[in-house]
């Protein structure tokens, strides 16, 4: 079960980067050209929100059924001196909460904001903030952190 959810959560990852990557470039470019904001917008903000709390669901289940979390927290102040076990244990699930937690306020204050330009700016500062947060914080195929993890024998 954990191998199957950890490889849906791998893959979704991509979904989302191109659910919020489509949102931010349709936002901007309302943004910029004053445009109005329509139900496609709002549909496809909807749609990234919903996907990433999805995602976060997955990954919390992942969390707290997962061997490396549960080293991690077994001697938490060892874990933090090794990279893995630190990015694990706490920098993967603390930025990622932030990066839901900013698309769901994104989306709000968007959403209730009266203007068309201020929906369109306030979705695109908080998508991108989010966005910036997920780069920094999913581990890449090619990182070291990954490797350990995933490829461990």
């Amino acid at each position: 079960m954990f191998n199957a959810l950890l490889g849906l959560h791998s893959t979704f990852r991509y979904v989302i980067l191109i659910l919020l990557i489509s949102a931010i470039v349709k936002s901007i470019s309302g943004w910029l050209q004053k445009g109005d904001y329509k139900k496609g917008h709002d549909k496809l903000s909807l749609f990234t929100m919903i996907f990433a709390q999805i995602q976060m669901t997955i990954g919390l289940i992942l969390y707290f059924t997962s061997d490396i979390v549960s080293i991690a927290h077994s001697d938490f102040g060892a874990a933090m001196k090794v990279p893995a076990l630190r990015f694990w244990g706490v920098e993967h699930i603390f930025g990622m909460l932030i990066a839901v937690t900013l698309i769901t306020l994104g989306r709000r204050v968007a959403k209730n904001a009266n203007e068309d330009v201020l929906k369109h700016r306030k979705t695109a500062i908080y998508f991108i903030c989010a966005l910036v947060i997920i780069f920094i914080t999913i581990p890449w195929p090619f990182s070291e952190v990954a490797r350990g993890y995933f490829f461990s024998s």
